[in-house]
């Protein structure tokens, strides 16, 4: 076999590993194997099932009473507070053309979704306003945190250009100034800080390794060329081109290696016994949530730019811990141990990889669910529209109410996964 066909292989793998339809025949293959009382860590109550879409429904007509939904995505970080960042933004790009309006508002969701994993329940970031002012945690915490630190040029090795992520300034990030955009100090911890710093450091590197893509400066943005080559832009085509050029920002460590020895890094990509009869990549189930997340984010940009996406129920459910905490805190899963939530796991822990399946097929359920609740159907209210209305801020709700908003499991998390 020439070097050429041994990479051709090991690229096939990894593009099959890549599907959604994969991440979805494996997480159901999962499913059905908890359903029949197979799972050595959960136990699937159908009948629970209705009572979270109820829960989820509900909470979607209290929220948008009218049922205009936007898509789940970083964007919705970006107003948090009910503070309408965007429309800031958009006053300083006037004058620029669809392209490179685009492209600025790529460089800001790449980045500020790759900063986006589990910050802990000990930090947060305050923001100064003339009204006084704001503290936000969590996720929106970490976009208004990313919005600000954008807008200051923080990611631009241009001096005259803040607005725009780049190569250069990438690499050069230190974690003094990424700590001090997020105010983090011996008060203000962030989980995982050096895990963020060093994905963006990855970023910097990807970007200046293929200047066909990204161009000469390695901006994010050059994916725009990506994804709209080729005719209308689909989701799928979005997320295709996340994972064909930003891939290898993902720690090497976790890879598929070939019976020659060739390695190809698959990100959010973990081992699962039960999936060992599964064709190619034995015992492999991806789910490349922060890929997706990235795709889910990136769609209002580019349709706000002029380029519309079509096929949005071509992604899956996002597999983190306010998606999951939903269905173990509405009964439709159960821990068979309940000492298992007292204590940590990691990312390629069997529990953590199988719990995350299960969040996967089961939202689709859901969302079946849900739209038959409201009477609507799947193209009035995507997945994307059933994630935001939806189960993840139901998955909130439920973690604040029964645990004052802590996830039911502690996951060890590097920032790039949770």
């Amino acid at each position: 076999m020439t070097a050429t066909e041994v990479t051709s292989a090991a690229t096939d793998v990894a593009a099959v590993l890549r599907s959604t339809t994969t991440i979805r025949e494996r997480a159901g293959l999962l499913l059905t194997r908890a359903r029949a009382g197979d799972s050595r860590w959960f136990t699937v109550d159908d009948a629970a099932v209705t009572g979270a879409a109820h829960e989820v429904a509900e909470l979607t007509r209290s929220r948008f009473p009218d049922l205009q939904i936007p898509y789940h995505s970083r964007w919705r970080h970006f107003e948090a507070g009910g503070v309408d960042r965007p429309a800031q933004l958009e006053a300083r790009l006037t004058g620029l053309d669809a392209h490179d309006r685009a492209r600025t508002l790529i460089d800001l969701t790449v980045v500020s979704v790759l900063l986006d994993a589990g910050a802990g329940p000990d930090w947060s970031f305050r923001e100064s306003s003339p009204d006084g002012d704001r503290i936000y945690t969590r996720s929106e915490g970490l976009g208004v945190a990313s919005w600000h630190a954008f807008l200051a040029g923080t990611f631009s090795s241009a001096p005259d250009t803040a607005l725009r992520v780049d190569a250069a300034g990438l690499r050069a990030l230190t974690a003094e100034q990424l700590a001090a955009a997020f105010q983090v100090g011996a008060d203000n911890p962030l989980v995982g800080l050096d895990g963020r710093l060093d994905v963006l450091h990855r970023l910097g590197d990807v970007l200046a390794a293929d200047p066909d893509v990204f161009g000469s400066d390695g901006r994010p943005g050059g994916l725009l060329k990506a994804i709209t080559t080729g005719g209308p832009v689909t989701a799928e085509t979005v997320l295709g081109a996340v994972l064909d050029h930003l891939s290898p920002i993902w720690p090497s460590g976790n890879a598929y290696t070939d019976d020659s020895g060739n390695a190809v890094a698959l990100g959010d990509c973990w081992y699962h016994p039960a999936l060992d009869g599964c064709s190619p990549a034995p015992g492999r189930m991806p789910f490349h949530k922060l890929s997706q997340w990235l795709t889910y984010s990136l769609i209002e940009p580019l349709e706000l730019s002029g380029f519309p996406v079509t096929g949005l129920d071509g992604l899956t459910g996002l597999p983190e811990y306010r998606n999951g905490g939903l269905l173990l805190d509405t009964g439709v899963l159960t821990l068979r141990d309940p000492d298992f939530a007292d204590r940590p796991w990691r990312v390629d822990d069997e529990l953590v990889v199988e719990w995350r399946a299960l969040t996967v097929a089961l939202l689709d359920e859901i969302a079946g669910a849900v739209r038959a609740e409201l009477g609507v159907t799947a193209t009035q209210l995507p997945l994307a529209c059933v994630l935001e209305g939806g189960t993840w801020a139901a998955g909130r709700v439920t973690a604040g109410r029964l645990r004052g908003g802590l996830p039911p499991l502690t996951i060890i998390s590097d920032g790039t996964v949770f």
